[in-house]
This record gives C-alpha cells, structure tokens and sequence, in this order.
C-alpha cells in the first residue's frame, strides 16, 4: 500500500468534507438574510425549498471542480516540500474558492437577469416567497444549467493557476 497517496486521500476526504460543510452553511445563511428572512424548511414554502436545493446544487457542482485543484497544491507540496509551503497552499486555496465564490454570483445573476427577460413584470423573489413553485422550478432549471455550462470552463480557469512546477526542456 502506497501510504502517502493513502495520506493524501484522506486529508482530500477531510478537507472535501469541512470546506463543503462551511461554504454551504454560510450560503444558506447568506441567502437567507438577503432574500427570505421569513423562508425555513419545515414545509411550509415548497418553492423556497425548491430554490434553496438549487442554489445547493449548483455551490456543489462548483465546488467539484475547485477541490481537485486544492487537492494538486496539496500534492506538489508533499512531492516537493521546498517549492510550496502551508502559507501558499491557503494562499491558492483561498485564491480557487474566491474565484468559485464569484463565479457563482455570476451564475446568480446571469439566471435573475434571463429569469427577467423570460418573464417581465415577475419578482422571482416575491414568487418564491409566496409559494410559486412553478417560478421556482423555472429558477432552479436556469440555475443548475448554466452551472452545468460554466463548471468546465471554472475548472480549466482554476487548474491554470496551480503553481505545476517548471520542467526543463531538454531538447
């Protein structure tokens, strides 16, 4: 058994897990003081479910393409403890998810600004929040598609700023 891959597996497991938990803890409680102050889960708001679901889903579909490119900062430190240290592992890890950060908040707006050109004269918030499923249905479908769209290209944007260490060209 290859015990530093088997080291490096579960420190990924780990760190998965905890930055999973905290960004969608701090993003339920974020969209609950910005849009639904009165929204909860208890049953009572279906389509505030609805829309919390997808903004759930399209954090974690983001999420799985950001945490591979931690996971490679990780690795290149363990190969070669001299080209990285602990500060610049947080240092991109930080960079990766602030950039997962916004480009959610794009994603967001991109699906309130189509939302309002599909339907004028709608708040899509106003809707949610009095139980319009079928608006948060419609909210949520736009949502998981563009995240869908856009993950790859987050994932390849994010994967060109892993510090890969320089090879020589022999040739």
């Amino acid at each position: 058994m290859n015990s530093q891959l088997f080291t490096l597996a579960l420190l990924e497991i780990i760190l998965s897990i905890i930055i999973a938990i905290v960004i969608m803890f701090a993003s339920y409680k974020v969209l609950i003081k910005l849009f639904f102050k009165d929204g909860n889960l208890n049953g009572e708001n279906l389509a505030f479910t609805i829309f919390t679901s997808g903004i759930v889903l399209s954090i974690g579909l983001i999420l799985s393409e950001i945490l591979p490119s931690i996971t490679n900062v990780i690795r290149i430190a363990m190969a070669d403890s001299e080209a990285i240290d602990v500060v610049e592992i947080l240092t991109y890890s930080g960079l990766y998810l602030f950039i997962g950060f916004l480009a959610a908040a794009l994603i967001n707006g991109a699906v309130f600004l189509l939302f309002s050109l599909f339907t004028k004269g709608i708040n899509e918030f106003k809707e949610i929040q009095q139980n319009n499923t079928s608006v948060a249905i419609l909210v949520v479908a736009i949502m998981i598609s563009i995240t869908l769209i856009v993950k790859d290209s987050i994932a390849l944007l994010i994967s060109a700023l892993v510090p890969y260490p320089t090879v020589t060209n022999f040739m």
